[in-house]
């Protein structure tokens, strides 16, 4: 039976993207060489056609099975995987979360009341990278994500009933909602303006918040800080 997977659109940098690729690449390599290794071990010449079958199935069962061991870096998306577990660990996220209100995690767009991480493009986010994680493993992902952010976003929510978002935020927000931008200016100049001290206290609540994508990129950052493997000795 296939797994069911989650699919994750993130923005990334053109450098964690390229490396990325270029460890997902060495690891299909090493894999290749290893698989290529046993077959001129194992395989005779003149060999009968249905041993050799067998010999190159049994090559295939057990290059699978460093697959799942992690022997073999395996897809990009096996990769990324294991990337995202150690940063779940690392984090002390890796547990059972409860599950949230229903509709929370489907809703649209970016988390609410934070800002893009980067801008896309001028060295911020210019590419993305699309991951499919096991269900079981995004689901911990995106619950985690909510959970540790709640108490933020419900002080952003907070904080933007007192002061408003700006007329940027505003304007993007009507078009959500499909108010006129007319009334939405409207409602941003009737606000008084944030002093300095809770714009500081907003950069502060937004720092807390923690998306699904700075999960998954942190745990690419990790594929590129893991050292080159060396080549599984046949047993």
């Amino acid at each position: 039976m296939a797994m069911v997977r989650m699919k994750f659109h993130v923005a990334v940098t053109e450098e964690a993207l390229g490396g990325l690729n270029a460890h997902a690449k060495a690891e299909r390599d090493r894999e290749d060489a290893w698989i290529a290794e046993r077959r001129r071990e194992l395989l005779e010449p003149g060999m009968p056609r249905r041993a050799a079958a067998v010999v190159r199935r049994k090559i295939r069962v057990q290059a699978a099975q460093m697959r799942r061991n992690g022997e073999f870096g395996g897809t990009r998306d096996d990769i990324v995987t294991r990337a995202v577990r150690e940063e779940l660990q690392a984090r002390g996220l890796d547990r059972d979360w409860p599950e949230p209100p229903e509709g929370e995690l489907e809703a649209p767009g970016r988390r609410w009341g934070t800002p893009p991480s980067q801008p896309m493009g001028g060295g911020g986010y210019t590419h993305r990278l699309t991951v499919n994680l096991p269900h079981p493993l995004g689901d911990t992902v995106r619950r985690a994500a909510y959970w540790t952010s709640k108490d933020a976003v419900e002080a952003l929510q907070d904080w933007a009933d007192r002061w408003g978002d700006g007329i940027d935020v505003a304007l993007r927000e009507a078009e959500h909602d499909g108010i006129p931008a007319e009334l939405a200016l409207l409602s941003a100049a009737g606000r008084p303006s944030a002093p300095k001290s809770a714009l500081e206290i907003r950069d502060r609540l937004r720092q807390q918040i923690l998306t699904t994508g700075d999960l998954i990129r942190a745990a690419v950052s990790r594929t590129s800080r893991h050292g080159k493997p060396t080549l599984p000795s046949a047993p």
